[in-house]
């Protein structure tokens, strides 16, 4: 089923400044363009970039001959860069409520998901770090060329306890009987673990299926029914065993954690990345930096906030833990912790097309430049702590010999107007992923 479905998505696109081609064109060179590379503050001189296959073979400020049959690409001034990266994001749980995602059929969420990872794509976002669904059939989709959508490195299941982040179940479903999955857990969107025991499974059964890095929820979450902020779920002993599973593979363990007392148990218990960490003190900051412990921060929209009904629990909890952004922004500065940048869009197409005003809204704490290194190569440095479970095997979110050509032409300086990234559809003349054209206004 979800094939048929892919094959409609990938054969039902725009066809004229949006492109899904069948083949790659064994080479591209872009002229005359400004690159950022994705680790300085300032652009190039005039360049040319000559790509060949799926990587960038050469960059000069000197003229690089075309081969015969290789597309040329006139920049005219403007600025090449690495494709944007999205370190918290979850792709089959943007459109749909939760309500849907647990009656829908599996066929019609994948079809959901398919048409919001092409939107994706479309904004500049060449690649995600998934942290919680079942994507794994779209991955190997989007892979195979059957869906348009980025790079995706899939978490798999939120591994969660009962009651805890993640678990939507309802009244309905209990008492839980030992053994028998519940309609999320065959869905893929959550796997219950109890036990030291049960987490060490469900970690290997999302390995077992491709994952490239973990993910627990280790305290209370703001979109789950009945997981309070202040709550720690999983028991040291129980994330250990996660965090062991995972390094058996090669890979890590991200955590969901608020709170000290969740951040803190997860550290213990070897964890190297911290998603959100939005209550935390600044004794527990310093405690990340001298850990050497990624933080995986999210500048939340209040859009975000404001779409839970007034007076609903998760409203009550967002209006508890949207404070803390900016305060936790400010610790991650002043304590200099390697902080990746994401989204955390949940439930929304509408705030999904606003995923390049997310990432230049971190301009209320960085330059520019600063934001668009986060965004690039610093998110490329988590995605690689996946080691051998790496499903892309390459530099990401860089502009040099030897990387994936993953790039984006943009009609602008980024680093002066990070507004441009705002408004993909008028600013992203290029679209490159993998060596493949995806869209080009350019082409005449």
């Amino acid at each position: 089923m979800l094939m048929g479905v892919a094959l409609l998505i990938a054969f039902s696109q725009p066809g004229t400044a949006q492109q899904t081609p069948a083949e790659r064109i064994e080479a591209t060179l872009f002229q005359n363009v400004r690159v950022f590379d994705g680790k300085s503050a300032t652009l190039s001189a005039p360049s040319n970039v000559l790509v060949r296959g799926n990587r960038i073979e050469r960059i000069s400020t000197s003229p690089i001959a075309a081969d015969a049959g290789a597309r040329v690409i006139d920049g005219g001034g403007r600025t090449l860069m690495p494709g944007l990266i999205d370190a918290h994001w979850h792709a089959m749980f943007i459109r749909p409520t939760p309500a849907e995602m647990l009656s829908s059929p599996p066929a019609h969420t994948n079809f959901l998901a398919g048409a919001e990872a092409t939107d994706t794509l479309m904004r500049g976002f060449t690649t995600v770090r998934d942290v919680g669904g079942p994507v794994f059939s779209l991955k190997e989709a989007i892979d195979q060329g059957l869906v348009v959508g980025p790079r995706i490195y899939p978490s798999g299941a939120m591994i969660t306890i009962t009651s805890g982040h993640g678990d939507f179940r309802d009244f309905n479903d209990l008492p839980r009987s030992p053994g028998k999955l519940t309609r999320g857990e065959i869905l893929g969107g959550m796997a219950i673990a109890d036990s030291p025991d049960e987490v060490r499974m469900r970690v290997r059964e999302q390995l077992m299926q491709g994952a490239s890095q973990i993910k627990l929820t280790g305290g209370g979450g703001v979109s789950s029914p009945f997981s309070p902020i202040d709550a720690v779920t999983f028991t040291e002993p129980e994330m250990r065993a996660a965090v062991e599973a995972a390094h058996n593979w090669g890979t890590y363990v991200a955590v969901h954690a608020f709170t000290d007392e969740a951040i803190r148990i997860a550290i213990d218990a070897g964890a190297t990345c911290i998603e959100h960490g939005f209550l935390m003190s600044d004794a527990t900051a310093r405690l990340i930096a001298d850990k050497g412990i990624w933080l995986s921060l999210q500048p939340l929209p209040d859009a975000l906030r404001t779409g839970f009904p007034v007076g609903s629990v998760q409203r009550e909890k967002a209006d508890e833990v949207f404070p803390g952004i900016g305060r936790t922004y400010a610790l991650a500065k002043k304590y200099k912790i390697k902080v990746a940048w994401g989204t955390d869009v949940l439930f929304s197409r509408a705030l999904a097309q606003q995923q390049g005003a997310i990432l230049a809204s971190l301009t209320q704490w960085y330059t520019p430049a600063e934001a668009l290194v986060m965004a690039t190569s610093t998110n490329a440095e988590l995605l690689a702590m996946s080691g051998k479970r790496n499903p892309y095997h390459g530099k990401l979110g860089v502009v040099e010999p030897g990387a994936f050509a993953d790039l984006l032409l943009v009609d602008g300086n980024p680093l002066q107007d990070i507004k441009l990234i705002a408004d993909p559809a008028r600013n992203f003349l290029v679209i490159m992923k993998d060596g493949k054209i995806y869209k080009n206004t350019l082409a005449r």
